[in-house]
């Protein structure tokens, strides 16, 4: 897909900061994009995205680009889930499965804890985690504190991936 850019090309029009993760423009593009400027916006999702011939590319396949000098043959995961945060220290290769479980609280969580719900019913609070697709049911308990605490459990032991989830 993108194999008509090349590490040395993205080399010569621009300059990667690993540190930050910014991207300066080396010489003026597109008329559009200025020597010297930075590269690139943040789109309406909070990816930040740079134009090159012709195509609007995510920085952070940019960056492990520019670092690696090959393509990512997966998805890149941003490990702390800031979108815009495209430090080489940032990002890692993942597949679609493990940049899931690194992916932030639902905004219908109501329990202040993922995977973890008030069920009316039975007046008791359980817990359940997605895995392979599918979700798997981790018991029902009396107390908050144990249901966060059986997930957390869960968690460590099937998603290497997660964050603070």
């Amino acid at each position: 897909m993108n194999s008509s850019i090349t590490q040395r090309y993205l080399q010569s029009v621009l300059q990667y900061n690993p540190l930050t993760g910014v991207f300066i423009n080396l010489v003026d593009r597109n008329g559009r994009a200025v020597k010297g400027a930075v590269a690139g916006y943040t789109n309406t999702i909070g990816y930040t995205v740079i134009q090159m011939q012709g195509r609007k590319l995510h920085a952070h396949r940019l960056a492990w680009l520019y670092m690696t000098g090959e393509w990512p043959v997966n998805q890149i995961d941003h490990i702390n889930r800031v979108r815009s945060d495209n430090r080489i220290e940032n990002l890692r290769q993942a597949t679609s499965h493990q940049n899931a479980q690194n992916t932030k609280d639902h905004s219908g969580n109501t329990s202040g804890h993922r995977g973890v719900t008030w069920h009316k019913k039975n007046k008791n609070w359980q817990a359940q985690m997605l895995v392979l697709g599918k979700y798997v049911y981790l018991g029902a308990f009396d107390r908050i504190e144990d249901a966060v605490e059986a997930r957390k459990k869960a968690v460590a032991s099937l998603h290497t991936f997660a964050q603070n989830v």
